[in-house]
């Protein structure tokens, strides 16, 4: 039978007050390889939220980057602007380079549905621009079923 510490709080100040140690304890029991921060809050009797309140807390240097020895990345550097002008894009093209051929436009013809029956109430309908090679695996499917 394992033994469990309860603490009973008879004033009327229902906050706890945790000290230094305890907190420092925690938080290292927190960034042991494997541990789980609700599992440690769990034991101490306080909130997973709390536990990470202190860590953040101890693992910040006064100059308010974090120390290498703590699992919380240090902030990012804030990012840098770099300045965007707008241009119309024929003007970009350069002198020496002649430009792309543009593709002939398409014809635009209206798809047409086919419809193939396969019997016994079987029927596929397919887009007339459908890959002849797809359909061909689509049918043999088809038919062995």
């Amino acid at each position: 039978m394992t033994k469990q510490h309860i603490e009973v709080i008879t004033s009327l100040e229902r906050r706890r007050r945790w000290s230094q140690e305890d907190k420092e304890r925690l938080v290292a029991a927190c960034l042991e390889p494997g541990a789980s921060v609700s599992e440690v809050a769990r034991a101490a009797g306080c909130h997973v939220s709390q536990l990470f309140r202190w860590r953040k807390q101890l693992c910040t240097i006064s100059d308010g980057r974090a120390s290498t020895d703590c699992a919380t990345p240090a902030p990012s550097p804030a990012p840098q602007f770099i300045p965007v002008t707008i241009s119309d894009a024929r003007s970009l093209s350069a002198p020496d380079q002649s430009p792309e051929p543009t593709p002939p436009p398409r014809s635009r013809r209206k798809p047409s549905v086919v419809t193939i029956e396969l019997g016994q109430g079987k029927r596929v309908r397919v887009d007339s621009d459908i890959d002849t090679e797809a359909l061909g695996r689509i049918l043999d499917l088809l038919e062995r079923r």
